[in-house]
C-alpha cells in the first residue's frame, strides 16, 4: 500500500525534480551531517529548487521524504548533474520518472560538487512521521479520457528576435511575458532576473532593469520569481505610468496582506507604480511608489499578471484599473488551505484595483466602488474573483468578456470565463474535478450531485495531464493578416509547447467548450514547439501587439516568435 507522510520538522523544498517513485536501489550512501552542511544545503535547496518539490505530497515533480533511504546518493547527485543524460541513457529509474511526470529538469551542475551534495545532506536531514494511507482508491487515475483533437490547421512561426543571456547559469533566460504601451508599436519583454527589455529594429535594448531600481530585488527561488509582469497604463502617453510587480525577501517591509506568525513566509510580492516625464526615452528614466505588498508562503503560485482591459475607454467604469493576478503562493501544497477560497483573504484571487484613488487600508490606491466586495469590510475590498491556484494570466475578448487561465495542481489546466464575486473552485476544485485540499490533492474525483448548491463558476475550457503540464494563457486574435484565425482564442501548454484554441463564440460561464490543437509550420516545414526551440521543456508563453497579431516566447531558449500565417491540411 502507497504511504503518506507527515513532516516533523518542516523545512522548505526543492527543485531537483523526479525521485519520488523510485523503490528500488539499495541504501544511500552515507552523507556526513555535518550542521555546517546542512545549513548550506537548506539555503542552497531553498535559492535553487523550491518551486518543484516538497516533502508532502507531489507537485511539478516527486514529494521528496525518505528518499535518501530509496535510492542512492550518487544517482541522486548524477541525476542533478543531468538529468536528460540519465533518460537519453535508458536509465531505469530516470526513464520511469519521466514517463510519470512527461517533464526533464534542466541540469544543476553549475551549482558544483559541493552545493549538491549539501542538498542531499539537507534532505536526508528532514523527518518525516509515517501515516496511514487514506486508503480511498475511488479516484479518477484519467480525469478526461478523450484527447485533444487536431483542427487540420497549422499556425506558420518565424523567429523574431533573441534575446542576451540574463545569467552564466541555466537557463540562459527566463523571458516570461510580451506586452506593448499605449501610443507606440514597440514590443516589451521582461525577463524574471530584472531586465524589461523594449524590442526596437528587430534588436532588444534594456528600458528598465529591477536589479538597478530596487536593492532588494530578488529572483529566486522559485520558477517564476523575480520581475514578474509589467503594464503601462491606458494613458501612458500623457500621464507616464507605468506598473510592474517583482519579489523581495521576507520582512523586507511591513506587508498589507499578510498571516498568521505559525505559517511561514518565503518572501513578499510587490506592486510598483513608476512615474516618468518623458514616455518615450529610453531607457525609462523615473521614479515609483510602492502600491501594496503581499507575503507568500514559498516562492511558487505568485504575482504573475498586471494588466489592464484594452477594451474600456476613456470615461468608463473600467479605463485605469488595474488587474491583478495573484496565486496562492504554494499554500496549499504545503498544508495551509485556509489562505485560499475566501473572499476574506487575499491569495489565490484577481484584485481590481484604481490606481489614481486612495480609499485602500494603506491610503495608496482606490477600491473601485463597483467592486464585488467594495461596502464588505470583512472581506478584500480589492478582490474581484477568487478561488483559483495560479491565475497566470488575463485577457479579453473582442466583445468584452474576461478569460483567465489557471494552472493547475496535478490534474486539470483550465480557462475560466471570470464571473466578478464568484468562486471559481481552488483549493475544494481542480477545474470541474473535486479535490480535498487537508488530504490528498493530487487524487481527483468526480463531483458530487448536490454540487450545484456551492455555486462554483467552472472552467468554459480544460485539459488533463496526459495532455499537457500547464496552461499557457493567451489571446482572441483579434488581427488581420490571418482571417481564419478570428473567432479564436489562442493559448497552449508552457511546458510540452503545444498551442490550442477554442471558437469564442462558443464560450459561456460554467459550460465546457471543445478544445482543438493547432500544428507548427516552421521553415517551411510541418515542426512543433519543442522541435523549433530544440528543447522538450519549451517554457511557451504567448503576447499580442497593437494590432492583434500574436507572438510565442520560450522562456528558456531566450527567443520569440512570431505567428505569421496558417496552413491547412
Amino acid at each position: 500500500m502507497k504511504k503518506a507522510f507527515r513532516v516533523i520538522l518542516v523545512l522548505p523544498v526543492v527543485s531537483i525534480f523526479i525521485f519520488q517513485s523510485c523503490t528500488s536501489g539499495g541504501n544511500s550512501k552515507d552523507v556526513v551531517s555535518d550542521s555546517l552542511a546542512i545549513a548550506n544545503g537548506e539555503a542552497v535547496f531553498n535559492q535553487n529548487c523550491s518551486s518543484c518539490h516538497n516533502f508532502l505530497q507531489d507537485g511539478i515533480g516527486p514529494q521528496l521524504s525518505g528518499i535518501t533511504n530509496k535510492v542512492p546518493a550518487e544517482w541522486i547527485s548524477n541525476f542533478i548533474h543531468d538529468p536528460k543524460k540519465l533518460i537519453d541513457a535508458g536509465d531505469d529509474r530516470a526513464k520511469k520518472l519521466f514517463d510519470q511526470f512527461h517533464m526533464v529538469m534542466p541540469s544543476f551542475a553549475s551549482l558544483g560538487e559541493k552545493k549538491i551534495s549539501d542538498i542531499i545532506t539537507y534532505i536526508k536531514t528532514v523527518k518525516v512521521e509515517e501515516e496511514p494511507d487514506d486508503g480511498d482508491t475511488n479516484y479518477l487515475k484519467d480525469p478526461i479520457p478523450e484527447k485533444i483533437k487536431m483542427s487540420g490547421m497549422s499556425l506558420q512561426v518565424e523567429e523574431l528576435v533573441n534575446f542576451p543571456s540574463s545569467s552564466d547559469e541555466e537557463p540562459r533566460t527566463r523571458i516570461t511575458k510580451l506586452g506593448q504601451r499605449p501610443g507606440s508599436e514597440d514590443l516589451y519583454v521582461v525577463d524574471l532576473r530584472g531586465p524589461l527589455y523594449v524590442i526596437k529594429n528587430g534588436k532588444p535594448e534594456v528600458y528598465m532593469n529591477m536589479k538597478s531600481l530596487r536593492k532588494d530585488f530578488i529572483n529566486k527561488p522559485g520558477l517564476a520569481t523575480g520581475f514578474g509582469s509589467f503594464a503601462f497604463h491606458p494613458d501612458f502617453e500623457k500621464n507616464g505610468l507605468l506598473y510592474t510587480s517583482h519579489t523581495e525577501p521576507k520582512g523586507t517591509a511591513k506587508a498589507d496582506f499578510n498571516y498568521a506568525d505559525s505559517i511561514p513566509v518565503e518572501l513578499q510580492w510587490v506592486v510598483t507604480e513608476w512615474k516618468t516625464g518623458t514616455p518615450d526615452a529610453v531607457p525609462f528614466s523615473g521614479e515609483g511608489r510602492e502600491l501594496l505588498r503581499i507575503d507568500m508562503v514559498t516562492g511558487i503560485h505568485g504575482m504573475q499578471e498586471l494588466t489592464f482591459n484594452p477594451n474600456a475607454k476613456p470615461g468608463s467604469k473600467d479605463y485605469g484599473k488595474l488587474y491583478i493576478g495573484i496565486g496562492d503562493g504554494g499554500c496549499v501544497e504545503n498544508r495551509h488551505p485556509s489562505l485560499v477560497h475566501t473572499p476574506s483573504k487575499a491569495w489565490g484571487s484577481i484584485f481590481r484595483i484604481d490606481p489614481a484613488g486612495n480609499n485602500s487600508t494603506n491610503g495608496k490606491y482606490g477600491i473601485p466602488a463597483d467592486n464585488p466586495f467594495a461596502k464588505d469590510t470583512d472581506k478584500v475590498r480589492e478582490m474581484y474573483a477568487y478561488g483559483f491556484r495560479n491565475p497566470h494570466r488575463i485577457s479579453w475578448t473582442r466583445d468584452g468578456r474576461m478569460l483567465a487561465a489557471n494552472i493547475g495542481q496535478r490534474n486539470i489546466e483550465s480557462l475560466y470565463l471570470i464571473q466578478p464575486g464568484r468562486d471559481h473552485g481552488w483549493p475544494i476544485r481542480e477545474g470541474t474535478f473535486l479535490i480535498t485540499p487537508y488530504g490528498n490533492i493530487n487524487k481527483a474525483r468526480a463531483l458530487v450531485s448536490d454540487d450545484k448548491a456551492l455555486k462554483i463558476t467552472y472552467p468554459v475550457a480544460e485539459y488533463d495531464h496526459d495532455e499537457g503540464k500547464a496552461i499557457s494563457g493567451g489571446y482572441e486574435y483579434s488581427g488581420s493578416n490571418i482571417k481564419d484565425l478570428l473567432g479564436k482564442f489562442i493559448f497552449g501548454d508552457i511546458n510540452s509547447g503545444r498551442l490550442f484554441f477554442v471558437e469564442t463564440k462558443n464560450l459561456v460561464a460554467s459550460k465546457q467548450t471543445p478544445i482543438q490543437e493547432f500544428g507548427v509550420v516552421y521553415h517551411g516545414e510541418q515542426s512543433t514547439m519543442q522541435r523549433v526551440c530544440e528543447n522538450n521543456r519549451v517554457d511557451m508563453r504567448l503576447g499580442i501587439d497593437h494590432k492583434g497579431e500574436m507572438y510565442l516566447l520560450s522562456k528558456n531558449a531566450g527567443k520569440v516568435y512570431r505567428i505569421t500565417g496558417i496552413s491547412k491540411q
